[in-house]
């Protein structure tokens, strides 16, 4: 089992930047894919970017290519994701997401892929 908690969300306006920080825990877990996921009322859970523990890849929504950037922490069992240029519309949700140590390769987008989640922290970017 692993508890995944996310920090750092919060209001912010257009064209700021924040930081998003995840940290995972369990007795003796293991992890190989961990990612970001956002989520308005009333649409799906999307992806917005995933790391690889172990070959180091990332990947990325187009919506936030180029703005949001996926880093890993090894020793703090963490990883963070950092927002730049914000805009309205990146307003949302977030949550960190983890396999089970199943993907030891690559970058997976699909929700359905990840087996833990944390609670969600909240993102809004005024105009």
């Amino acid at each position: 089992q692993v508890q995944l908690v996310e920090s750092g969300g919060g209001l912010v306006q257009a064209g700021d930047s924040l930081r998003l920080s995840c940290a995972a825990s369990g007795r003796s877990f293991v992890v190989n894919l961990m990612g970001w996921f956002r989520q308005v009322p009333g649409k799906e859970r999307a992806f917005v970017a995933g790391i690889n523990w172990n070959d180091d890849s990332t990947a990325y929504s187009d919506s936030v290519k180029g703005r949001f950037t996926i880093s890993r922490d090894n020793a703090k069992s963490s990883v963070y994701l950092q927002m730049n240029s914000l805009r309205s519309e990146d307003t949302a949700v977030y949550y960190c997401a983890s396999d089970a140590g199943v993907y030891s390769r690559g970058v997976r987008t699909t929700p359905g892929a990840y087996d833990y989640w944390g609670q969600g922290t909240q993102v809004t970017v005024s105009s």
